[in-house]
């Protein structure tokens, strides 16, 4: 049996290297490293996957959430609302442009901020609220869009965990996660479920206006070259990167089913097991299982993680600390005890090993281990 690992990268890229060589090649003798012909053919491409107008490719996941505040044209004063357990991309983007984030409690079965919650915390500054489609499960959009209709906001979705999910957003239409809101974001981080050999990032829309805007802002806010319309930043996907992910996109649904394979070895082999409880699969919402992500029921977590690492399987707690709690934060003025759920599922959360490569050998030894520790 092969080492056991949470991604297994080489494997995947061995699987489809003749056909990544060929496009690093081609884009390497085209030499045009920079917005290459490969960055339209990718854009274009993960376009008509999503089923979106516009994709605006850029340098990694934090920058696509930054520029799509940007775009919005939001006033200084302006508050968004973010779930308290969730990566720190999303709460840090707003800060650094001066907005204030307004956290908010996650449901415990799907780790996706609550619809009641997000109505207690709109207030008459509120601009924005920013679902996270956390482990590669789709937030609440019905209700979300619902919300954001009444109170006249904005919504932006960050998709890096669950590119590929799709939501029933009403009966008989399901759309792709990014492109329920007024914008999407998403990360090609190496072990996302199109992952790149590098950083990247993309944003998708299907309003023209602020499509121009983004692309706009990403280019250093110009319009035309050396005619600067509006402060901007410097972010692009490498063509390099770009080249890499055109052909990886064709093989994402298949990633996705491997990922979906492996989740349900998992389920069948450890629903017997009270001291876990295992993830929740919405109705209305596909899981492409970026994380396969456990809640402790029973004892204590950190041995029984030491275990399994002697065993050989790694493990990772995705997140140890809920985002009010963070010292960055603190001056928001949240104190223990405000996000309940929040701060319980950052003690009792862990994830097991999810990539398009575990083999059944794998999932059966980790299985078993799992089954003789409880």
């Amino acid at each position: 049996m092969k080492p056991i690992q949470m991604v297994d990268l080489v494997s995947q890229y061995e699987r489809i290297k003749p056909e990544i060589d060929a496009a690093l090649f081609k884009a390497i003798y085209g030499s045009q490293y920079i917005n290459g012909p490969e960055v339209k053919s990718f854009q274009q491409n993960l376009a008509n996957y999503l089923g979106v107008k516009r994709v605006i490719a850029c340098a990694n996941g934090t920058d696509a959430l930054q520029i799509a505040l940007m775009a919005l044209e939001l006033p200084s004063d302006s508050e968004v609302i973010v779930p308290a357990f969730n990566y720190v991309a999303t709460v840090e983007v707003i800060a650094l442009l001066g907005f204030k984030p307004v956290f908010v409690d996650v449901d415990p079965d799907t780790f996706s901020l609550l619809p009641e919650q997000v109505l207690k915390a709109i207030t008459p500054k509120t601009r924005v609220i920013m679902p996270v489609h956390l482990f590669g499960q789709c937030a609440p959009m019905s209700e979300i869009m619902s919300i954001a209709s009444r109170h006249k906001l904005w919504v932006v979705e960050d998709t890096a965990q669950a590119i590929g999910s799709t939501y029933q957003i009403e009966p008989f239409k399901d759309q792709k996660a990014g492109t329920i809101g007024h914008i999407g974001t998403t990360s090609f981080f190496p072990s996302k479920n199109l992952g790149c050999m590098g950083d990247g990032g993309a944003i998708y829309t299907n309003d023209e206006e602020l499509a121009d805007r983004m692309a706009m802002i990403a280019g250093h806010g110009q319009k035309q070259k050396y005619q600067y319309e509006r402060v901007g930043v410097n972010s692009r996907l490498d063509t390099l990167q770009a080249a890499l992910l055109d052909v990886k996109l064709r093989y994402l649904d298949g990633y996705i089913a491997a990922r979906r394979k492996a989740s349900a070895y998992y389920r069948e082999q450890l629903s017997s097991l009270d001291r876990f409880k295992l993830p929740y699969e919405h109705p209305r919402s596909t899981h492409v299982y970026h994380q396969f992500t456990i809640t402790l029921l029973q004892g204590e977590r950190a041995p029984l993680l030491q275990k399994l690492q002697e065993e050989g399987i790694p493990t990772m707690i995705y997140y140890p600390s809920p985002l009010h709690l963070q010292k960055a934060y603190a001056y928001l003025g949240y104190k223990k005890g405000d996000f309940p759920v929040s701060e319980q599922l950052s003690e009792t959360v862990f994830s097991l090993p999810m990539h398009t490569e575990l083999g059944e050998d794998q999932l059966q030894f980790i299985c078993e281990k799992m089954k003789e520790l409880t």
